[in-house]
């Protein structure tokens, strides 16, 4: 049996993270997690946990981490996550980093592999600019201010993770970034 493939996927708005965790669902027949989606569905699934989430998003409020971290934790039992998963916004906080850790451990699984990409500032910028979902923020101080976001939000979450972070160059062709990620994943891979 092989091990699980338990990945979390940073990186800068405009690095090309939805397009890699989408390759990487492909490529290791795991779920792609979205706590976007996951928050939605246990609203949408009437749930204890989803009808407090639908109450404080109703209300406009940020839905607070032990929620997020109860909702996370009951999506990693279901069964399609047997042999891992792609995490795509969460943790976003060192303190949700060290309940992914709980709950890992709790449930018997593997660690995560962390892995950042990596893609200059000027690119960034570039590359939300030029998005074609033409998104009515995305002007160059938008840009700049959401890449300052990420970087001071998602750095204690690198910083929990040191050891299992695995940098990236997220610039070039689309195969040859997924290469490299492959490549970075060593054996497991």
């Amino acid at each position: 049996m092989s091990p699980e493939m338990n990945l979390i996927l940073i990186g800068p708005p405009g690095s090309g993270k939805g397009t890699q965790a989408r390759r990487l669902v492909e490529m290791f027949g795991i779920p792609q997690i979205s706590t976007g989606d996951i928050l939605r569905e246990a609203v949408a699934s009437g749930s204890a946990i989803g009808l407090r989430a639908k109450s404080i998003m109703e209300k406009g409020d940020l839905v607070p981490d032990e929620v997020v971290i109860e909702i996370v934790r009951e999506r990693l039992r279901r069964a399609d996550c047997k042999p891992g998963f792609v995490l795509d916004g969460f943790p976003r906080t060192h303190t949700q980093a060290a309940a992914l850790d709980a709950i890992l451990l709790e449930q018997g699984r593997e660690p995560v592999q962390v892995i950042a990409l990596i893609v200059a500032d000027d690119e960034l910028r570039r590359r939300i600019l030029a998005r074609g979902e033409g998104r009515a923020d995305d002007t160059d101080e938008t840009a700049r201010k959401r890449l300052e976001v990420y970087r001071r939000d998602t750095q204690p979450v690198l910083d929990h993770y040191r050891a299992q972070v695995r940098k990236v160059e997220g610039t070039g062709a689309l195969d040859e970034i997924t290469a490299r990620i492959k490549r970075a994943l060593g054996a497991s891979a």
